[in-house]
C-alpha cells in the first residue's frame, strides 16, 4: 500500500498553499485528504474548483451534504461516508435522516427524499433513468 505525506499549509508545495487555505477556511479544519492531495498542486486545485462549483449553485448546504452523503453511500466510499456524515450533521440534518441515508434509505422530508433518491438512481443506473425514477423525484 502506498502512503502519501499529509501536508499542512506550512510545508506544502507553494502552489498548494492557497487552495489548502481556502479548503481549511471552508471546512473549519484541513481534511487529511486535502493534505495528501497537496503533493500535487494540480490535483488539489481541481478539488478546490469542484468544491467551489458545488457550493456555487442554488442548493443549500443541507441539500449539498444530503447529495454528497447519498453519493458516498451509493458508491460504498467508506471515508466519504464518514466525512459527509459529519458535515451533514453540522448542516442541521437530523440523526435519523443521516442514519436512513447510511442504511440505503431516504430522509424523512419529501424534497430531501426526492433529491437523495434521484442521486442514488442516477449513480446506480449510470444515468439511465426510467419513468418510475423520474416520477419518484
Amino acid at each position: 500500500m502506498m502512503h502519501f505525506p499529509i501536508y499542512s499549509k506550512e510545508n506544502a508545495p507553494e502552489e498548494s498553499k492557497q487552495p489548502l487555505g481556502g479548503l481549511e477556511q471552508a471546512f473549519g479544519f484541513l481534511p487529511n485528504v486535502a493534505g495528501a492531495m497537496a503533493g500535487s498542486p494540480v490535483l488539489l486545485s481541481s478539488l478546490a474548483a469542484v468544491f467551489a462549483n458545488v457550493h456555487g449553485g442554488s442548493f443549500s448546504e443541507r441539500q449539498i451534504q444530503i447529495l454528497l452523503l447519498t453519493n458516498a453511500v451509493t458508491n460504498a466510499a467508506e471515508w466519504a461516508i464518514a466525512f459527509h456524515s459529519f458535515l451533514v450533521l453540522n448542516a442541521g440534518v437530523g440523526t435519523a435522516d443521516v442514519e436512513a441515508i447510511r442504511a440505503g434509505g431516504l430522509p424523512s422530508e419529501p424534497s430531501n427524499a426526492a433529491l437523495s433518491g434521484l442521486a442514488r438512481a442516477l449513480i446506480s443506473k449510470r444515468g439511465q433513468l426510467d419513468e418510475e425514477d423520474v416520477r419518484n423525484s
